[in-house]
């Protein structure tokens, strides 16, 4: 039971925050009227004025998206590689007893990998929300880096216990 709460628990409330996240319609996640309330529009424009690019199809810009819409990219697509670097370490955390560490590493990797995906086909059936290969790719980013820091972690206490 110790194991299941300290180990297991987190990875279901990392994955559920994420289903939970991936439901909620845009509509009550839109976060453009709260930053325009707190953000200074023309600092923002002079600091990211020359930042354009193409995602999913579509540019990505201050021009484009206003101050606030591309605050609110921003904070979610480092939202996508957080939630996956959690999870994913979580996941490396508890699949470690069951295990060894070349087998933990990939398979931490591929269920992040997919979980991700199945959540980007979760957000096709959520009003105004959609799917996106290139969050997978974020999320799958976020979550390598998670698992390699793990192992580091992980490599160093282990390496200090044997020693």
């Amino acid at each position: 039971m110790k194991r299941f709460l300290f180990y297991w628990l987190p990875v279901l409330l990392a994955a559920g925050g994420i289903f939970y996240s991936s439901a909620t319609p845009y509509e009550k996640q839109d976060m453009r009227p709260t930053l325009s309330h707190y953000l200074d529009p023309k600092m923002i424009a002079n600091f990211f004025s020359s930042t354009v690019f193409q995602y999913s199809g579509e540019e990505v810009s201050v021009q484009a998206l206003g101050p606030a819409g591309f605050v609110e990219f921003l904070i979610r697509k480092l939202a996508h590689f957080s939630v996956y670097l959690l999870l994913a370490f979580l996941l490396f955390r508890v699949l470690r007893f069951y295990f060894n560490r070349g087998k933990t590493f990939i398979l931490s990797f591929v269920l992040t990998v997919a979980y991700a995906a199945s959540d980007e086909i979760h957000q096709h059936f959520t009003a105004g929300r959609s799917p996106h290969v290139e969050d997978v790719m974020i999320d799958a980013t976020g979550g390598l880096v998670g698992i390699i820091i793990a192992v580091l972690i992980y490599w160093r206490h282990f390496r200090r216990k044997a020693q």
